[in-house]
């Protein structure tokens, strides 16, 4: 091998340092909310057991949630990788068609900080 083609082993240094700077540029998955809405129709107890089922939150955790729907308006689920959260929202507007509720919940992408 001629000098020429062969690298320094400083070069190669170099290109992982320059290698380790790239991955520190990948930037995080994006998150999204899963928002429970609330609706005059829905039973309370109904809510909270797709809370329970679907996100899988303890019954104290599912009567907060639903709660803070009732008196809000809306309240967060949880949050989750976009797949993750499409699949939820699905899941729980099966379980409410399923059910005859019109229950119906929303994805938010999730701030930046």
């Amino acid at each position: 091998m001629s000098e020429s083609n062969r690298k320094s082993y400083t070069d190669f240094n170099v290109e992982l340092l320059e290698k380790e700077k790239q991955k520190k540029k990948l930037k995080k998955p994006d998150r999204y909310k899963v928002i429970l809405i609330n609706d005059d129709y829905t039973p309370q107890e109904f809510v909270v057991y797709v809370l329970a089922v679907v996100f899988r939150k303890s019954m104290d955790e599912s009567r907060q949630i639903m709660w803070r729907a009732h008196t809000e308006g809306s309240a967060v689920c949880g949050v989750y990788s976009l797949d993750i959260a499409r699949t939820k929202v699905a899941e729980v507007h099966k379980l409410a068609d399923d059910a005859g509720h019109p229950l119906q919940c929303q994805l938010a992408k999730e701030e930046e900080e």
